[in-house]
C-alpha cells in the first residue's frame, strides 16, 4: 500500500487582490484565472469572466461596465507595467496605458485615470487615446496609495509622511504633512471634504478638511504600532472605520466641519470622547494617551496569517506591491452595516451591523460571513 503523502496537493482559488467601488455597493477579486464581482450586501455573485491568465488589480468605476486591470500572479493576462481600461458588456479592451515601470494602482473616474507608480502619479483623460495630463512625483509608493474623488485626487508626497491633495480642475497642488513616518493607507470620505490617514506606526490615524487642509480630529487606534489595512468612512461621513493586523476593525466618531454644530460636538462619541479612561483624560499633565480620541466600538474579524499563495510566496509577480494577501478592507454599505473582505486563498466576506445597547451605548456586531468564492 502506498502510504507517502502526494508531493502536491491541490489548492484551493486564490484571490490576488480585492476593492470595493466608488459607493462599497460591489466588490471585485483578482484571480488567478480571471476576476469576479459580487454584491456587496448579500456576497453573491454578480459576474465574472475567465481570461486563464492572473489579474493582480481590479478596480470598478461605480455601477459602469469599465473595469481597470493589471496583470499578475503567476502567469499574468497583461504586462504588469500596463494600465488596461476593460469593457467588460463588450468584452475586449476599451485603453490602454503603458507605464515605464510596474503599475502599483489605478483609480477610474468619469473623466481621469490615475495611474499609480512606484516613485510618481500620472493623471489621463479618460479618451481614446488617453492624454497625460499631469504627473506628481512621490516618494516610495509601493503599495499605491491613492484616493480619488469627483474634484480631488490624495497620494503620498515627495517627502516621506506628506500628502498631495490635487484638484482635478486646475491641477493645483495642496500639501498636508500628515506623519513622520511613511504612509500606510489614505481614505477620502464620499463627498470628498475629509480625507483620513494612518502611518506605518499606525496609532494614530489623522482626519483633514479638503477645503483648507486643517487637521479636524485625531484619533487613537491604539498604543501598541500596528499595520493598518484599511480606512472608510461611512456614507454620510460621519464615522471612520479602521482595521489593522490585530484583527480588531474600530469604528470612530468624526467631525464634519461643515456640519458640525454645537450638539454634535457635545454628542461626538458620547461613548469615545467620554474617554477609554474617564476622568484620567480631564486630569492636567496626565499622558495624552488618556485624552485621546479612541474608537467607540471595536469588533474582531478574521485577518488570517498567509504569506503564501497557490504553493509560492507572495512577491512582485503575484500581486504587486504586497508581502501577503490584502485582508481587512472595508466596504460600508449602509450608514449602519459595513462589510469586511480579504484576499488569499482564505478569501472571507464577514458583515457587521451597529446596534444600541443596552447600556445604551453603540456596539459594534458580526451579521454573518462566508468564503465568498465558496471553498469552504
Amino acid at each position: 500500500m502506498n502510504v507517502r503523502p502526494p508531493i502536491e496537493t491541490s489548492n484551493p482559488t486564490a484571490v490576488l487582490s480585492v476593492s470595493f467601488n466608488n459607493d462599497s455597493s460591489c466588490f471585485a477579486a483578482g484571480l488567478e484565472s480571471g476576476i469576479c464581482i459580487f454584491h456587496t450586501k448579500s456576497c453573491l455573485l454578480k459576474a465574472s469572466r475567465d481570461f486563464n491568465a492572473g489579474i493582480g488589480l481590479v478596480e470598478m468605476m461605480g455601477m459602469a461596465n469599465y473595469l481597470a486591470l493589471v496583470g499578475g500572479g503567476k502567469s499574468p493576462k497583461f504586462a504588469m507595467n500596463k494600465a488596461i481600461i476593460w469593457d467588460d458588456m463588450k468584452g475586449k479592451v476599451a485603453l490602454e496605458i503603458t507605464a515605464l515601470s510596474s503599475v502599483r494602482g489605478v483609480q477610474l473616474g468619469r473623466e481621469r485615470v490615475v495611474v499609480v507608480l512606484q516613485n510618481s502619479v500620472r493623471i489621463y483623460s479618460f479618451a481614446k487615446p488617453p492624454t497625460l495630463l499631469h504627473v506628481y512625483e512621490t516618494a516610495d509608493n509601493y503599495r499605491g496609495l491613492c484616493c480619488l474623488s469627483d474634484k480631488k485626487v490624495a497620494f503620498p508626497g515627495r517627502t516621506i509622511g506628506q500628502i498631495q491633495l490635487v484638484d482635478l480642475a486646475t491641477g493645483n497642488v495642496s500639501i498636508i504633512p500628515a506623519h513622520s513616518s511613511a504612509l500606510k493607507a489614505i481614505q477620502l470620505s464620499p463627498d470628498g471634504e475629509l480625507l483620513a490617514s494612518a502611518s506605518e506606526t499606525g496609532t494614530l490615524i489623522r482626519v483633514y478638511s479638503t477645503g483648507n487642509c486643517a487637521r479636524v480630529a485625531e484619533l487613537r487606534r491604539g498604543i501598541d504600532p500596528a499595520t493598518i489595512f484599511s480606512l472608510a468612512f461611512s456614507p454620510s461621513g460621519g464615522m471612520l472605520a479602521c482595521t489593522s493586523d490585530k484583527s480588531t476593525l474600530h469604528i470612530f466618531d468624526v467631525p464634519n466641519p461643515r456640519r458640525l454644530s454645537v450638539h454634535r460636538s457635545q454628542q461626538l462619541g458620547g461613548d469615545a470622547e467620554a474617554g477609554k479612561w474617564g476622568i484620567l483624560g480631564r486630569i492636567p499633565l496626565m499622558p495624552r494617551v488618556f485624552s485621546d480620541v479612541y474608537s467607540f466600538t471595536s469588533a474582531p474579524f478574521e485577518a488570517g496569517d498567509e504569506s503564501m499563495i497557490g504553493g509560492i510566496p507572495f512577491s512582485e509577480g503575484t500581486v504587486l506591491g504586497t508581502t501577503r494577501p490584502p485582508k481587512g478592507v472595508i466596504g460600508w454599505v449602509a450608514e449602519d452595516s459595513l462589510v469586511i473582505v480579504g484576499a488569499g486563498q482564505d478569501a472571507r466576506w464577514e458583515k457587521f451591523v451597529l446596534v444600541d445597547g443596552e447600556d445604551g451605548k453603540r456596539h459594534c456586531v458580526r451579521e454573518g460571513w462566508k468564503r465568498y468564492l465558496g471553498n469552504t
